[in-house]
């Protein structure tokens, strides 16, 4: 009953972060699943995925309603990455607890550092351009499989890769990823099904536990997505993710300091541009009224 309670916290404050930044439920969860509750690294990630299937489908389900999702662009990464999901999945279930650990730590502390990065830098400018070729399908495809092989990844990978190419805007970036993850989420349960389906039903518990705890912070997660600094929460849960999964405590305590001070330097930066930003609107808002008082005369 402690490890479920401990499980349901997990899906709760996991939520919470990733209402708040588009990102980190798989991430968060395993590492708080594998470093609380115990679990092995195939087990923690079957779990995750198991009850992301839920969540998932509730997220894409939401951002389709508000027109957050791009059809064409959900098809083109979220089928890829049901593809490399399942192989992923295949691969962690073949790899032995022993074997799977450290690739599965190591994937989760890469992962932390990419999130660290990417909002200690900010956010890339939409500029609304089509993606080449097969960009999307080879992104689709390996953040499907890191997804599925580490545990979580799915967001970090696709949703900072395609904000940082700056060609859709950051809502129909998020929106179209989330959405693309039921596919992944839903891919990597029967790629785990075939290879530990005994072991998914001996956890049923741990899957609804975190399916609950993410359920009701859920809400939660949409009133602070609009309060809390997501430079601040990013860069946070990116020190958190490198601290949980890396070995020896002086490496954890030189990891702690960079990514606080990383962290506290980024919001200290977003916070001097926002009033720069606010003052440029202002500036140019005469502009654009006297522009548009002429276009009403013209006609």
């Amino acid at each position: 009953m402690k490890k479920l309670l401990v499980i349901a916290i997990a899906g709760a404050a996991a939520q919470l972060v990733d209402g708040g930044i588009g990102m980190g439920f798989g991430a968060l969860s395993t590492s708080m699943l594998i470093f609380l509750a115990g679990l092995g690294p195939a087990q923690a990630s079957a779990v995750v995925h198991t009850a992301e299937v839920g969540t998932t489908l509730c997220s894409g389900i939401s951002h389709w309603k508000f027109g957050n999702v791009d059809a064409k662009v959900l098809l083109k990464i979220g089928v890829p990455g049901a593809i490399g999901a399942f192989l992923g999945a295949n691969v962690l279930t073949q790899l032995s607890t022993e074997a799977a650990r450290p690739i599965t730590q190591t994937i989760l502390a890469l992962i932390g550092v990419n999130l660290l990065w990417r909002f200690a830098r900010g956010k890339a400018r939409s500029v609304h351009r089509s993606y080449r070729g097969g960009v999307l399908g080879c992104l689709g495809l390996f953040g499907g499989f890191i997804d599925a092989s580490g545990g979580g990844g799915w967001g970090p990978v696709t949703t900072s890769s395609l904000l940082s190419m700056g060609r859709q805007s950051p809502r129909k970036i998020v929106g179209t990823v989330s959405a693309a993850e039921f596919l992944v989420s839903l891919s990597a349960t029967l790629g785990f099904a075939f290879g530990m389906r005994e072991a998914l039903l001996e956890n049923i518990g741990a899957i609804i536990a975190l399916l609950i705890g993410g359920a009701i912070t859920s809400p939660i997660a949409a009133w602070l997505i609009s309060r809390i600094n997501p430079t601040a929460l990013g860069g946070l849960v990116g020190t958190a993710l490198m601290v949980i999964n890396v070995p020896g405590l002086p490496l954890k305590l030189i990891l702690l300091a960079v990514g606080l001070g990383v962290t506290l330097r980024s919001v200290i930066r977003s916070k001097q541009e926002r009033p720069l930003r606010s003052r440029v609107v202002r500036a140019t808002e005469p502009e654009n009224i006297r522009q548009e008082d002429l276009i009403h005369q013209a006609r």
